[in-house]
């Protein structure tokens, strides 16, 4: 079960190396904070997931307790309440309306006991959305980073304005540099992607999913520009691909 199955612990193990390579190549950067906050969310977030895996004892007692309830109730209403003392023996219509009113206690029943049932579904699933809008809002904090990197900026007719932002000059910086962002974005797809592993519901799978794509696609912008700037001329040859 290995590889099959996502390792929170590799995870994080990931996260904190990328995190040691942008402080090592890019210490002064922002792109550095952003690393550490992604390690600190995969460690809650993997700690939030593995929770998740564990039913929740109390509701599944207090599911038990209240269809035993209901279960003796009904047995007090059909065998203690003296019904036929009520009506008149032979009352055809007070018999038809007191079978609809028992159909209609039945179906409110069934549909009160599948509710309970699903209720430990619609907590968990709450659960999931609460810690995925954190992941969500870290994907689009990494992207504005990765937004002002442009290659056109390596050109050697390129003129800043006076409110152009700081750049990276160095090709093969602007690239690790975008790297690095795709890698972060593929790290938050595989975190989000423990909660579908732990919980075994459509809802969160596509939740899930939507972040999945959204990383994903974040991240193929990224590497346009990377495919930019590693096509560019260098010395009269073609560039070369930049090694971490």
């Amino acid at each position: 079960m290995r590889y099959r199955t996502l390792d929170p612990k590799l995870i994080i193990e990931t996260a904190e190396k990328l995190e040691e390579r942008v402080a090592e190549r890019f210490p002064d950067a922002g792109l550095r904070g952003v690393a550490a906050e992604l390690v600190s969310l995969s460690r809650d977030l993997a700690k939030g997931a593995k929770a998740l895996e564990a039913p929740i004892w109390w509701l599944r007692v207090l599911i038990v307790a209240a269809v035993v309830a209901g279960t003796l109730m009904f047995l007090f209403v059909g065998t203690v309440l003296p019904f036929d003392r009520i009506s008149k023996p032979g009352d055809a219509v007070q018999s038809v309306q007191g079978i609809e009113a028992s159909l209609n206690m039945v179906i409110l029943a069934i549909v009160g006991f599948l509710a309970l049932i699903r209720s430990e579904e619609r907590i968990k699933r709450k659960q999931v959305f609460r810690q995925l809008h954190g992941l969500r809002s870290l994907i689009h904090v990494i992207d504005m980073h990765q937004l002002t990197k442009d290659p056109a900026t390596l050109s050697a007719s390129f003129k800043p304005t006076a409110h152009s932002p700081v750049r990276i000059t160095n090709a093969a910086d602007l690239a690790r540099y975008l790297d690095y962002c795709s890698e972060m974005l593929s790290i938050t797809g595989k975190i989000a992607a423990l909660f579908a592993q732990s919980v075994n519901d459509d809802v969160v799978i596509d939740g899930v999913n939507d972040i999945e794509n959204l990383a994903s696609n974040l991240s193929r912008k990224i590497w346009q520009k990377i495919t930019l700037i590693e096509g560019r001329p260098q010395d009269g040859r073609p560039g070369k691909k930049n090694q971490s």
